[in-house]
């Protein structure tokens, strides 16, 4: 039970009472909504009996294995769990007295559906995917579009786009990357086909076929061609500067048959056009009176000069095919060169387009034409692999491991944990049309994730799902979560440092990201913090400038408005920690404070202790 002092006590009123009042004037309104919504679900699968029926394998599974899944967590633990996760912020001090104090006993489904409806929550998953696509960025480039693909991927979210429409826009993107955000994935790997099938695979199908460039895959079924036919969608996507444009900018762009120059290039790496136009007396040489009067006799000399091998001034297809391919002659192929591992310097061997969990491409498609058929193929309902990539990676991110470890190595060759729980959430975020609300708003419903958290211990046997794992925030939630405690829109920052030509490394989130920012498709157990970040939340003047209990900081008001350190103490542990101090941290508390001469100064090292905990940053 909390202990209130009573100016808390008068605020708590006032809020319980504004709260109600709230409630009553939209009661109404809600109804309309809910009995609406109802009714339109059609074949909708509902989030409740879909976690019901998580929860019931999962605890048959543990039965089986006659372990006891753990307890759920308190109501403290769970809001500030759920906050982070769904909204990227921690709950204020009200919030979790309220929600503490709140008899409902369907309060948890409420505030996981009032946390959905945030900008909050837009803003948070938003970040989160920018982490997924800039941190594997092959372009550091691609750092000038974070800001207008943060913004594009907010707008789906709060528009609740479906899944398959995100992933579509991303892939078949164009335009100028300063105002187009959805070009951000293909401009992190510069267009270039191969990084592009590897991260569409990795992030849209959860399968690591990248190791299949060079050779057939080790460990997996997928062959070298496979990994080839994938890439052959993208060899008609080209990432260009904006000629005079100011500031710098690029342009994802098309480079379909049109072009004259890559026409010329195709035909020198396969000549048989070449022959049945002009080779006239079909002795497979093209000489110079054949070609006169065309359009090859004007280079035909120079051609002469780096192909004739024999010296007897005519040409054979395999003469032309031997002629070196330009370093950057990659720029006018519009076709997908499988390279020769045996002779670098070769052209390769032309692939067309196949999804290697789907259908063949038709052939003779312009650039955008193969990549919309790449994401009809990838999206579609009878590809079970779209949905249980972005299940098991949302499941992960939510309870701290997923059913396939890591959460970005899936496929037909691995086992999953669990299987049953995945192809249930799987199923049911289908037939939803790939709501990503309603997927969220599953997980969270399941007695799964609202269970305590306890720690692997090294040398047990670690059973997935009995307990929750913990967990630590990404950089953007811990800096969210700072500027929470101390009442700032923002730090400080030292707009010296950093790259100037990237302008998300020149605010204070920025640069603070690119000291504590992971790539979240990292399990958690390999995520350490670091001695710089050690050196920063203890050493940061720009923390450490608003610990003082002078003038009207966070602490200062805390300090004059609760006298008593009784009071005091558990509005700092709810300030930082969103929950009351337990006894024996109460006790230890007071007693530093009472050893100290001068009261705010010990005030100002417990807050300082408090937001350099471990608790602090992660969750629990």
């Amino acid at each position: 039970m909390m202990n209130f002092s009573a100016k808390r006590m008068t605020q708590i009123v006032c809020i319980f009472l504004f709260t109600v009042l709230v409630l009553l004037c939209h009661s109404s309104t809600f109804a309309a909504t809910k009995s609406s919504s109802q009714s339109n679900k059609g074949d909708r699968v509902g989030e409740t009996a879909v976690a019901e029926k998580v929860d019931q394998l999962i605890e048959a599974e543990l039965r089986k294995s006659k372990v006891e899944p753990a307890k759920l967590a308190n109501d403290e633990d769970f809001l500030r769990r759920v906050t982070f996760d769904l909204a990227g912020r921690k709950p204020s001090s009200s919030e979790v007295i309220l929600f503490g104090l709140d008899s409902n006993p369907d309060k948890r489904k409420t505030v996981i559906d009032e946390l959905l409806k945030s900008e909050d929550y837009a803003v948070n998953w938003a970040r989160y995917w920018r982490d997924v696509i800039y941190l594997r960025a092959t372009d550091m480039r691609a750092r000038i579009n974070e800001a207008e693909f943060e913004e594009w991927m907010t707008t789906q979210f709060k528009e609740n786009k479906s899944w398959d429409q995100i992933a579509t826009d991303l892939l078949t993107a164009t335009g100028d990357v300063r105002e187009n955000g959805n070009t951000a994935l293909i401009f992190a790997h510069e267009g270039d086909p191969a990084e592009l099938a590897a991260e569409t695979s990795r992030i849209f199908l959860g399968i690591q076929i990248q190791c299949a460039n060079c050779h057939d895959h080790p460990t997996d079924k997928w062959k070298r061609n496979s990994f080839h036919e994938l890439a052959a969608f993208f060899p008609r996507v080209r990432v260009r500067p904006v000629r005079d444009a100011m500031p710098r900018t690029f342009e994802v762009v098309s480079m379909d048959q049109g072009n004259q120059v890559a026409q010329r290039m195709q035909m020198l790496q396969d000549p048989t056009m070449l022959f049945k136009a002009f080779d006239r007396n079909r002795d497979g040489k093209l000489t110079e009176e054949e070609v006169q009067r065309t359009r090859m006799a004007r280079n035909f000399e120079q051609l002469v000069s780096r192909a004739d091998k024999n010296g007897d001034k005519a040409l054979t297809a395999e003469e032309i095919k031997s002629i070196p391919v330009p370093d950057n002659a990659r720029r006018f192929n519009t076709e997908y060169h499988m390279p020769d591992l045996m002779d670098p310097t070769a052209a390769g061997t032309v692939v067309h387009p196949v999804l290697f969990v789907g259908t063949k491409a038709p052939e003779g498609m312009k650039d955008l034409e193969r990549r919309e058929t790449l994401s009809k193929f990838l999206t579609a309902k009878s590809n079970p692999w779209f949905a249980r990539a972005i299940v098991n990676r949302l499941w992960a991110e939510m309870l701290g491991e997923g059913f396939y470890m890591p959460i970005d190595d899936i496929g037909p060759e691995r086992s999953a944990v669990y299987p049953e729980v995945l192809e249930a959430l799987a199923d049911g975020f289908t037939a939803n049309g790939y709501d990503l609300k309603w997927l969220c708003r599953t997980i969270a419903n399941t007695r799964a994730y609202q269970r305590v958290v306890q720690t692997k211990i090294e040398g047990q046997p670690h059973i997935p799902f009995a307990a929750q794992s913990p967990t630590r925030l990404r950089g953007d939630q811990i800096f969210t979560a700072i500027t929470q405690v101390f009442g700032v829109d923002d730090l400080q920052s030292n707009r010296g440092g950093g790259d100037r030509r990237y302008r998300g490394n020149r605010t204070a989130r920025g640069q603070f990201s690119s000291l504590f920012t992971f790539d979240p498709s990292t399990a958690q157990e390999e995520i350490t913090g670091d001695v710089p970040q050690a050196l920063f939340m203890m050493n940061s003047s720009a923390i450490n400038g608003l610990l003082g209990t002078n003038g009207n900081t966070k602490l200062a008001q805390i300090a004059r408005e609760f006298p008593k350190n009784e009071d005091a103490i558990p509005e700092l542990y709810l300030l930082t920690l969103s929950r009351e101090p337990s006894k024996a941290e109460m006790k230890i508390c007071q007693e530093y404070i009472q050893a100290t001469d001068n009261r705010n100064e010990a005030l100002e090292d417990l807050m300082w202790s408090l937001v350099n905990s471990s608790e602090f940053i992660t969750k629990r």
